[in-house]
């Protein structure tokens, strides 16, 4: 499998991932009225206006055997003041469809992720998790992302939810 970074033609394809993972992610905590009104043409908008924007994100895709993108990643400099935004990265997204949970391929697609950021001059990375979404926490946990203490409260859906904030060095 090659992972390469995505162009503005890759937003369709980036926003149907998203929108998949997220209902079947996010399921158990959001209501199902919020997760079926997700527009994949709407978030297909939004992916293609930070793919063009001259700072917008790096934002790595997995293609399938057949072209057909399986997930992607979206890698920034961490946006706020408490960390050096030179050397600490957001992982602001990771997700796949839920065809290919379990597979690996998220697993690599972390991986090369980690290896762009790094080659990119970065040696810390940081990420958001929500607290009740064991499986994004074990998946994590498992490459190497630890907790780090910071909770945040984030209303989406109607809902407010816990987000965990998890570190991991990057080493070369």
């Amino acid at each position: 499998m090659t992972i390469r970074e995505a162009t503005p033609e890759d937003a369709a394809a980036i926003a149907a991932v998203h929108v998949g993972s997220w209902r079947a992610a996010y399921a158990a905590l959001l209501p199902p009225e919020f997760l079926d009104s997700l527009s994949v043409a709407e978030r297909a908008a939004w992916w293609e206006a930070r793919l063009t924007a001259p700072d917008g994100p790096t934002v790595l895709v997995a293609p399938g055997p057949d072209g057909r993108l399986l997930g992607f990643s979206c890698l920034r400099p961490w946006p706020d003041a408490d960390f050096d935004p030179a050397t600490t990265a957001e992982l602001a997204a990771l997700y796949t469809l839920p065809e290919v949970w379990g597979t690996g391929l998220g697993r690599r697609l972390a991986e090369a992720s980690a290896e762009r950021l790094l080659d990119d001059g970065f040696r810390t990375a940081l990420l958001w998790v929500l607290a009740g979404n064991q499986r994004a926490r074990r998946f994590y946990e498992a490459a190497g992302w630890r907790a780090d203490g910071t909770v945040v409260q984030e209303e989406t859906g109607g809902v407010t939810l816990d987000e965990l904030r998890y570190a991991r060095a990057l080493t070369g």
